[in-house]
């Protein structure tokens, strides 16, 4: 069951909340997740971050299971060329598509966390919306779409890993831990890894 805001039935809407996962990472791509949470709601939501691994998996298999979700990827080519923050714009504006292609056209506010939103940023955004300030720990349906995008792009890297694995992606998750850095010194970057980020960059300057 959909959880519609409060109001007459010809002005009820969706409340879709949105968060990010993988806007500092070196490598690997950056990921949105939307949520519209089912009734009751899961129990537990919380920041993706604040939450174990195993908690995170039980809590997402069961978003996933009973609320409507979706995802929205942005890989390093596009994150190169926009800038994170235009590709993490582009990632909750393709997120908040695929999910309004389930809800049909029905009418719905989104809920980002942080202090912007794609609106006015990305010419498809088309939904009213609004910016809440650490949302992702105060908001449950934005805390369950950084469960979504978490657990979505940890399971990425863990595959990519599998190709490429002097960088530790499987534990840091692309992050430039340690680890990461000095496999990047050995090995020099993959064609998953970030060109405009300054470590990277300053790297293959160097090479």
């Amino acid at each position: 069951m959909l959880a519609p805001v409060a109001g007459s039935a010809a002005t009820k809407r969706h409340v879709i909340g949105v968060d990010e996962a993988g806007r500092g990472p070196l490598a690997g791509p950056v990921v949105a997740g939307a949520v519209v949470l089912c009734k009751p709601r899961p129990a537990g939501l919380d920041d993706s971050k604040k939450l174990s691994a195993v908690r995170r998996g039980e809590l997402e298999a069961t978003i996933k299971r009973r609320c409507l979700w979706a995802v929205g990827v942005v890989g390093v080519d596009e994150i190169d060329a926009l800038n994170i923050f235009g590709a993490t714009m582009l990632a909750m504006t393709r997120a908040v598509q695929a999910l309004c292609e389930k809800l049909g056209d029905a009418p719905c506010e989104v809920l980002v966390d942080g202090n912007l939103t794609p609106r006015g940023r990305r010419q498809e955004w088309r939904w009213d919306a609004r910016a809440i300030v650490g949302g992702d720990a105060i908001e449950p349906c934005i805390s369950a779409a950084s469960i979504i995008a978490k657990e979505h792009r940890d399971r990425l890297m863990r595959d990519l890993a599998l190709a490429h694995p002097h960088y530790g992606w499987e534990r840091n998750a692309g992050y430039g831990t340690p680890e990461h850095l000095a496999a990047l010194r050995l090995h020099g970057p993959t064609e998953h890894h970030r060109r405009s980020f300054a470590p990277v960059a300053q790297l293959e300057m160097a090479l």
